[in-house]
């Protein structure tokens, strides 16, 4: 198979879909992988790495796309990108489509089949491809958090960890999946005060159990959350419905019960927002203020540590990468139903249901392309 990896556009966005190492596999069972020219340097990783693991340079996007019969990539496609994508032309990327209509207008429109990282589901439920994001927006959002927190930066002026005799910051966090218990190990560790609140009782037992003295679980509902927002500093939303808009958990009429000069940090800004007032932002520009109350909304987090992050991203889509490479899209699928779930949009029917529910748009069972 011919494998495309274009430079990522979005902006701030430094991550690439493969590394070097990922590509070297790829050649060697018989891929033909082509690099755009720089696509990895943001990750530190040179043309010329590329080039010894036997990819092939290509000095434009455009090139990119027009050669590839798969694309990888991290970010969904821009507005710039949609004209490049072609019919029946595999792309293997992040797109929590629910979130944003002309996306995934456009790509109904472009014929293409669009295999979402986010939706690749396993048997157990989990969800392998947004797990190694997950964990490190997780921990991003304490360390931006603890940051904004500062009153330079139009926070309340508070360490994180407090100082002997000073109580520590309280820290709020929406949701107990692997963004939620990431965020609360990196807080627990700087030493604030800990809630994390989830619906699901097993697994807020499960996490009374792993998390240090000074993390504490509660259960998610919205009388918990209006009491608890009064006097925690720190709130993060980590909530996600795979495939769908994240529901908001706090509404623009909380803000006023929160003290001036609280932090919220949205990690679910990607698939919508769990928190109503936060709209995507960027590296460049990351926060706002809504009734003295800072918004922290960054839309692609793990870009901001793009070495780490394409690592720990290549090594979760790797394996599948190689899959779809090796047998095609429908064969990969047909063998891993891993892959099933993954598939959203296929020749411009909509096949992930939650998908079209968000923008009440015709809904295609996926079988009809996986049956025999």
């Amino acid at each position: 198979m011919i494998i495309g990896v274009p430079k990522e556009i979005k902006n701030n966005e430094n991550r690439v879909a493969l590394t070097p190492a990922g590509a070297k596999e790829l050649v060697k069972r018989g891929h033909s992988v082509y690099v755009q020219h720089t696509a990895g340097e943001g990750s530190g990783f040179l043309d010329e790495a590329y080039a010894e693991a036997g990819a092939t340079i290509l000095p434009t996007i455009e090139a990119t796309y027009e050669i590839a019969e798969m694309i990888m990539k991290v970010k969904e496609p821009i507005e710039a990108e949609y004209k490049l994508i072609k019919e029946d032309q595999l792309l293997f990327t992040y797109f929590h489509f629910a979130s944003y209509e002309p996306l995934t207008k456009a790509m109904v429109e472009s014929k293409s089949i669009c295999l979402a990282y986010e939706t690749v589901e396993k048997s157990d439920r989990s969800l392998p491809l947004l797990v190694p994001m997950s964990e490190v927006a997780g921990r991003m959002a304490v360390q931006k958090g603890a940051n904004y927190l500062e009153k330079p930066l139009g926070g309340r002026g508070i360490l994180l960890g407090g100082v002997p005799g000073v109580l520590p910051a309280k820290v709020l966090i929406l949701g107990g999946g692997i963004v939620g218990t990431q965020a609360a190990w990196m807080a627990a560790g700087l030493g604030a005060d800990v809630t994390i609140m989830d619906v699901n009782l097993p697994r807020l037992r499960y996490l009374a159990d792993v998390m240090p003295a000074n993390v504490n679980t509660m259960m998610s509902n919205e009388y918990n959350i209006r009491k608890l927002i009064q006097n925690h500093d720190l709130i993060i939303g980590a909530v996600l419905i795979p495939g769908a808009k994240a529901p908001h958990l706090i509404t623009r009429d909380m803000l006023k019960d929160m003290l001036p000069g609280t932090v919220l940090v949205d990690v679910a800004v990607d698939q919508g927002g769990c928190i109503e007032t936060c709209k995507p932002t960027t590296h460049q520009d990351p926060t706002f203020v809504i009734d003295d109350v800072v918004h922290y909304c960054v839309a692609n987090m793990p870009g901001a540590v793009p070495y780490t992050s394409t690592l720990a991203l290549t090594n979760a889509t790797l394996p599948y990468a190689m899959q779809l490479a090796d047998k095609g899209w429908k064969k990969a699928a047909q063998d891993n139903p891993d892959l099933v779930p993954g598939l959203n949009i296929i020749n411009g029917d909509i096949v992930y249901q939650a998908v079209a529910e968000a923008f009440d748009m015709d809904y295609t069972p996926v079988i009809k392309y996986l049956a025999d």
